[in-house]
């Protein structure tokens, strides 16, 4: 396969707009915290990190709860001094005293229980005093399991004593398989020793700066002594922005995560609760986007206010972004199209060695694959499945939504944004349902993530993999529902081809079966019998073409300086209010000396849909060279930038709403020429 130019818009299939109203010039993430996102949880609820201390309550539990592991383990310790000595009798003072420092560790174990070591005993060449020590530790130890390792000679054996991490009913094993976990969350070991009254699981709010979720959590797992795989979270977010969202871990305290906050950089944890159940990907309803567009030039302020007014009416076309398709080389649809046709072997350097050097850790899919492939030389289907399962069929879910935005331009092109056409597909309402419809996963649930794709960034969309999906039933619109009037171009989805999806009956269909001909790719058939990188295994989903921003807002800002922030974070939020409760505490009693303080942390803030200039007047500030002067008559080189607030589904993507405004490509590539 070869490597292809710097991917365009109009190479996935984004090519139209809604409105036909000029558009204008703006820098979309000059800086990293012009782009804020907030999860918005199943309840409808923002989150936000407005506390980093763990309330009283929990502080309390967690000194009752340390107390009594404390207690449990003195118990334990004096429990097993009998059966020390039984062992000392079997095996002799220097495997006992191993043991006993074994057991000492155990107890003394903090997080994870995978942080006691283990012991090897003496060797022994004596096959039924091995099996002896064996079922002593069965009988007496059960919280320990042996093996047999070689010996410092071929004719003895020496045995190896370790904690059971999988616990006594599976016998030491790894935890049960993907499939039999079902929908649970994986559980690490966290404390052994819970309160009932509590939740299993400890529930915060993760806070990060220029940084991806995974990255972010490998960081606190690391600090934790825990594998990051412990945590849950429903989805991840940007790296290149500032972002709070959920996360869960299994039996944590909470006073452990939140003295992390001193010691962690551009990361912070708060708003502690227990929960009964970890959060899996997709059990959110969205993101809620604060995004600053600096260096915004327009004819004219009514430019830039048509533009927002019509996107708040109107909304956007649904399309997948750029960040979908990769910032490889080789963008991701074309990848997945090579596992679609059973095309294994792809282009991989032929110095293997060579390449692993280079390549950085981050790229966890391309690694993979080097690694596999030096191992089993050209087994190149058993490389692809050593990269992690969510990473690599991203691959063909790139693929689904590369024929997903060639099919929404095609329906905007032919039948226009404002009304429903015979033949498409729409989601029921009413008496429909109990009519021709078909049910089938409703949106393909991934988290926005506004972002460069990279091996850290899981993209869930199957179907088959979201068990938190509702089934929603879609039909096709025919004269009779045009006559009622029944259904909107709200209405309207296109699917993600699927085995249990239906098309289009109008023109739109031929778009999906041509492209993928083009590509030498049957929707209905399979050309080989590996089930996962197969279209007609795969459930296939729906997702809406038009898409509103909900609780939309926006705002002009002037300013001088490129480096001051626009928006406040939820860590700026805290700040202020302790630099407040301070002020008010050094200086109560003070009368009006507190008048203009007060004021200034007070200020109003822009009513919704407003031209609101907020100056900054800091002439030592930083300029950027070469700013315009746009809508002042200050002549201290003041640009201009526009703040939007707004939510969004988990399924869509904010940059896809800002392409509307400002007609132009959200491409990393250009955004960067603006800065130069």
């Amino acid at each position: 396969m070869e490597t292809s130019k710097t991917m365009e818009e109009p190479d996935v299939g984004i090519l139209c707009y809604i409105s036909q109203l000029p558009g204008f010039r703006g820098i979309l993430k000059q800086r990293y915290a012009d782009f804020i996102v907030n999860e918005v949880d199943t309840d409808g609820n923002v989150v936000q990190l407005t506390c980093l201390e763990p309330p009283p309550q929990m502080v309390e539990e967690t000194k009752e709860c340390e107390v009594k592991v404390s207690d449990e383990k003195m118990s334990e310790s004096k429990s097993y001094e009998a059966e020390i000595e039984l062992f000392r009798s079997l095996a002799g003072d220097s495997d006992a005293e191993k043991l006993e420092s074994l057991i000492s560790q155990v107890d003394s174990r903090t997080g994870s229980e995978d942080s006691a070591s283990h012991i090897v005993l003496s060797p022994d060449s004596d096959k039924a005093h091995r099996t002896a020590v064996h079922n002593f530790f069965k009988q007496n130890f059960k919280f320990l399991v042996t093996d047999t390792t070689d010996g410092p000679d071929a004719s003895s054996k020496c045995i190896r004593v370790r904690l059971d991490s999988g616990g006594h009913k599976n016998n030491g094993r790894n935890s049960k398989k993907r499939k039999e976990r079902g929908e649970k969350p994986f559980d690490s070991r966290g404390s052994s020793n819970w309160p009932e009254h509590l939740g299993k699981f400890l529930r915060f709010h993760l806070y990060k700066e220029n940084k991806d979720t995974q990255e972010a959590l490998g960081i606190i797992g690391k600090m934790l002594g825990i594998q990051s795989k412990s945590f849950g979270f429903a989805g991840t977010k940007d790296k290149r922005a500032v972002s709070t969202q959920r996360v869960t871990v299994f039996k944590q305290q909470a006073s452990r995560l939140a003295a992390l906050n001193d010691r962690l950089i551009g990361i912070k944890v708060g708003n502690f609760c227990h929960v009964k159940e970890g959060l899996l990907l997709g059990k959110l309803l969205g993101n809620r986007f604060t995004v600053t567009l600096r260096g915004v030039i327009a004819d004219s302020e009514d430019t830039i206010k048509a533009a927002a007014d019509s996107l708040g009416r109107h909304g956007f076309i649904n399309y997948f972004g750029l960040q979908r398709f990769g910032t490889g080389s080789v963008p991701t649809h074309l990848i997945g199209a090579a596992l679609l046709r059973g095309e294994w072997k792809t282009a991989e350097s032929n110095d293997i060695e060579g390449t692993l050097r280079q390549l950085p850790r981050h790229l966890v899919a391309e690694r993979a694959v080097l690694q596999c492939l030096k191992k089993c030389p050209g087994d190149y289907l058993q490389a692809l499945k050593a990269i992690p399962r969510t990473l690599r069929m991203m691959y063909v879910h790139s693929y689904q939504s590369y024929l997903w935005n060639h099919a929404a331009s095609e329906r905007v092109q032919k039948y226009g944004f404002d009304q429903v056409f015979p033949g498409d597909l729409v989601y029921c309402k009413g008496d429909d349902t109990e009519k021709d419809t078909v049910g089938v996963n409703s949106e393909c649930n991934d988290d926005n993530s506004d972002d460069t794709y990279d091996c850290s960034h899981l993209d869930e969309t199957s179907g088959t993999d979201r068990p938190e999906s509702k089934n929603t039933l879609v039909k096709v619109v025919t004269a009779e529902d045009m006559s009622t009037g029944n259904y909107t171009v709200d209405d309207v989805v296109l699917p993600m081809p699927g085995s249990r999806v239906i098309f289009p009956t109008n023109e739109i269909a031929k778009v999906y079966h041509d492209l993928a001909k083009k590509d030498a790719i049957n929707l209905t058939e399979s050309d080989h019998s590996v089930k996962e990188f197969s279209i007609t295994s795969m459930t296939g989903s729906y997702r809406r073409v038009f898409q509103k921003p909900l609780d939309f807002e926006w705002e002009l800002l002037a300013y001088n300086d490129s480096n001051k922030p626009l928006a406040e974070t939820d860590l700026d939020k805290i700040s202020k209010t302790r630099s407040t409760n301070i002020i008010k505490q050094e200086e109560q009693g003070q009368g009006d000396e507190d008048k203009d303080l007060s004021d200034c942390k007070k200020q109003p803030e822009s009513s919704r849909n407003s031209i609101g200039l907020s100056t900054d007047t800091n002439e030592d500030s930083e300029r950027e060279a070469g700013s315009e002067q746009v809508f002042s008559s200050n002549r201290q080189e003041t640009q201009m930038a526009l703040k939007l607030s707004l939510t969004l589904p988990a399924s869509c993507y904010a940059t896809m709403a800002i392409r509307e405004l400002l007609k132009t490509s959200t491409s990393v590539a250009y955004h960067k020429t603006l800065n130069q």
